[in-house]
């Protein structure tokens, strides 16, 4: 049963040259990882640089795997310098009933 994964990351307008690259590349990197699925990145139409990310994975324990990786680490800790604040992750399973 698979997994979504909403990523909020809230950043200046001015730090977009700095922060696009590191997304980017964190992006084609999760794509390549075991049980990633798809990806879909929305900005706020009132504030652009409010990204909202909705990532799919296989399972959670497939997210965790990439996100322990030293690479992936390495990555959010940058964008999250630029950004200021801790990256926002929350984990959604789908509901039985």
């Amino acid at each position: 049963m698979s997994v979504m994964i909403v990523i909020k990351r809230v950043f200046r307008m001015d730090q977009a040259g700095e922060l696009i690259p590191l997304l980017k590349e964190l992006r084609a990197k999760s794509e390549m990882q075991p049980g990633y699925i798809s990806r879909t990145t929305y900005s706020k139409v009132s504030d652009p640089g409010e990204l909202l990310v909705i990532a799919e994975w296989e399972t959670v324990d497939h997210w965790m795997e990439w996100m322990n990786r030293k690479e992936a680490k390495e990555l959010q800790w940058k964008i999250d310098s630029i950004i200021g604040e801790k990256t926002d992750f929350s984990v959604y399973k789908p509901e039985d009933f």
